[in-house]
């Protein structure tokens, strides 16, 4: 694997940006489904809370420094998440930086409009192609991602690295076939806590970057996110 050398600490302006490209794509990739929807979400009209919300996230992970970038109203209204989060971290000793996205739902059927390949090129980038990745977290875990990449055309050629991977009932996957059934796009009337699709997104100018935060962030990351063996019990 090639190792990108990174470019220095880069201004707050700049930072923001490259989060809000991250999930910027959501109203262009999303409003045609969410209308397709609009009947069978206003059936349900419940939004299943987390047990810990996503914003108790660590701001601080290491020698990563965090920093939250609010989401537009509108664009939270199409994404249709129970909860989520949107943060910048910068590596205080690398001086790398890359922006995390966790969308979590309880109605699995309104992530299906939300990927990379669709939301970066509904904002202006060449989706250069994807492939599978495996990351190993601190913990020794294996993660089955996506890993894709993107340019913009123009001035500087500016490229994107995301990698993704999809948490369902607790359970760890590169595959959005697993929750597109007919089963999962009932709504879930019951507030089921363990019946629910999180997407990670992790974002950056270099391959190197994506993978150490992933690396770092992910065993953090998958304690909010319960399966239905530990749902019971409580």
């Amino acid at each position: 694997m090639q190792v990108t050398v990174e470019k220095a600490f880069i201004n707050k302006k700049s930072r923001v940006w490259i989060v809000l490209m991250t999930i910027g794509g959501l109203l262009a990739g999303g409003v045609a489904y969410r209308n397709a929807s609009a009947n069978l979400e206003k059936i349900s009209g419940l939004k299943v809370r987390l047990e810990r919300p996503l914003s108790e996230f660590p701001i601080n992970i290491n020698d990563w420094r965090g920093e939250d970038v609010p989401i537009p109203v509108n664009v939270q209204k199409v994404a249709g998440a129970d909860d989520f989060l949107s943060r910048m971290y910068v590596n205080e000793r690398s001086r790398i930086q890359t922006g995390l996205y966790v969308a979590y739902t309880a109605s699995p059927r309104t992530m299906l409009g939300h990927r990379p390949q669709v939301c970066y090129p509904a904002s202006g980038w060449v989706h250069d192609g994807t492939e599978n990745a495996e990351i190993i977290t601190q913990a020794g875990r294996s993660i089955p991602c996506l890993l894709h990449r993107f340019h913009r055309p123009g001035p500087g050629n500016e490229d994107r690295y995301v990698l993704n991977y999809y948490i369902v009932n607790g359970q760890l996957t590169n595959d959005e076939k697993v929750f597109s059934g007919i089963s999962w796009r009932t709504p879930n009337i019951t507030g089921q806590v363990a019946k629910y699709v999180a997407q990670i997104q992790i974002s950056s100018n270099g391959e190197n970057s994506v993978r150490q935060a992933a690396r770092e962030m992910s065993d953090l990351l998958l304690d909010y996110f319960r399966d239905e063996t530990t749902a019971a019990e409580k």
